[in-house]
């Protein structure tokens, strides 16, 4: 039944030789296209083993590569947390250290300051003795004029002799003289 079929319609429709031409070439594009489907799957085929194998190789070259990189971040981080611990270290040293001084320094300024007021106290003492010194030498330098003198009548009522002055003259010229010393 199928070669009456093809020959009826071969012979129901007329044909010239450009019609069959161009059936000829229909078919020879089709054969073609065949041809080049096979050609390329083919090529296809080879191109996914070949990556295949490449995939392989550089799985192989780079999986030592890998390691290392990976062994040296590994090291890399363990620096860092190392650095890290001594930076730390380092910063509460030096608080530790900042603290000590400022309560050194405190202590130095209260030990001066406690100084400074003895010193005080001792100066006051001394002008105190130098003075009261000052005024014992200038009462035995003036009895002892009175003395030497023989006691000429220099004693009056109410009066003093020239070298002898008043009490308060005396403490006033012994200050006197501890400043200029001083």
């Amino acid at each position: 039944m199928r070669t009456s079929l093809a020959s009826a319609l071969l012979q129901a429709l007329p044909r010239d030789g450009l019609s069959l031409a161009a059936d000829v070439a229909i078919v020879a594009i089709g054969v073609a296209v065949i041809f080049l489907a096979i050609v390329t799957a083919s090529l296809l085929l080879r191109l996914n083993r070949t990556v295949a194998e490449l995939r392989i190789g550089v799985r192989q070259n780079l999986g030592p590569v890998s390691d290392r990189a990976r062994a040296i971040s590994d090291n890399v981080e363990f620096i860092t947390q190392a650095l890290r611990t001594d930076v730390e270290r380092l910063n509460a040293s030096v608080k530790a250290l900042t603290d000590r001084l400022h309560h050194a320094s405190e202590r130095m300024e209260e030990r001066i300051e406690e100084f400074n007021a003895l010193m005080e106290v001792v100066q006051d003492e001394a002008e105190g003795i130098f003075i009261d010194t000052a005024s014992t030498v200038r009462g035995v330098r003036a009895g002892a004029r009175s003395i030497a003198s023989g006691g000429r009548g220099d004693k009056q009522k109410g009066h003093r002799g020239a070298t002898e002055k008043a009490p308060d003259a005396a403490d006033d010229e012994a200050q006197a003289l501890a400043t200029e010393e001083a």
